[in-house]
């Protein structure tokens, strides 16, 4: 029988279908582990028009992306959640504008990764993403408190990466040429001393993975799916 012990509410603030849906099902599955079969607590997940962060994001608008992100977060504290994820880096350039008006607390999704890797024992990253992400200090900054470095993709391999991310990824299109190009990029990543290879956007996952990486991965959109089922369980 499912364990019926009490657990936290779970908030979703998506941005694009294809992570939110990852993160939302990986909650679902692993959640049984803990609860048993078929066990998970409850998610509500709200999103605002992935076109609108987009215009934000276009405009340097991180005002903008908060204000999106506030709304959804309002949403969900409404429907009852009791803390709240939001499976997209790129959007975390806000929370810090978030958090003073937020009405329920947040796990952070680079926070969640850096302490993978630091608990994995890595010491030098490298960061794939959106060009908004990897152009952002999200990452360096919560690599830096733990002493960790973190190495970003060169310009070509920002544009190309941003190109499949955005053009193909977000919209559910999974071509071979996207995953030889991941595999080029992590393969210099390597040669410039990475040990492991953080997978900055949540649609990343859906093409890449410790099978055909030449790095080991930091999967961002499970890790933050493992943390939100710790944090529900613990409740």
């Amino acid at each position: 029988m499912p364990d019926v012990r009490p657990t936290r509410h779970v908030g979703i603030v998506a941005c694009s279908s294809e992570g939110a849906a990852l993160c939302y099902r990986t909650i679902c599955t692993e959640a049984a582990a803990a609860l048993g079969p078929h066990a998970h607590p409850q998610v509500s997940l709200h999103g605002h028009s992935l076109a609108d962060y987009v215009g934000c994001l276009d405009r340097g608008d991180l005002a903008g992306v908060a204000g999106l992100m506030l709304d959804s977060a309002r949403r969900l504290a409404a429907a009852g959640a009791d803390f709240l994820i939001c499976p997209d880096n790129t959007i975390h350039q806000a929370l810090p504008l978030v958090l003073p008006h937020s009405p329920l607390p947040w796990l952070h999704i680079a926070e969640v990764v850096a302490d993978a890797a630091a608990r994995r024992g890595f010491r030098r990253l490298g960061l794939t993403g959106t060009r908004w992400l990897v152009d952002s200090a999200v990452y360096p900054e919560a690599l830096g408190r733990r002493g960790l470095d973190c190495v970003r993709p060169t310009p070509d391999e920002r544009d190309a990466i941003a190109r499949i991310i955005m053009d193909e990824l977000v919209c559910g299109i999974f071509r071979p040429e996207a995953v030889a190009t991941f595999q080029a990029t992590f393969r210099r990543m390597a040669a410039a001393g990475c040990d492991a290879v953080i997978l900055g956007c949540t649609e990343i996952p859906l093409i890449m993975n410790d099978g055909n990486s030449p790095l080991p991965t930091l999967d961002s959109t499970r890790l933050l799916a493992a943390a939100a089922v710790a944090r529900a369980v613990a409740g």
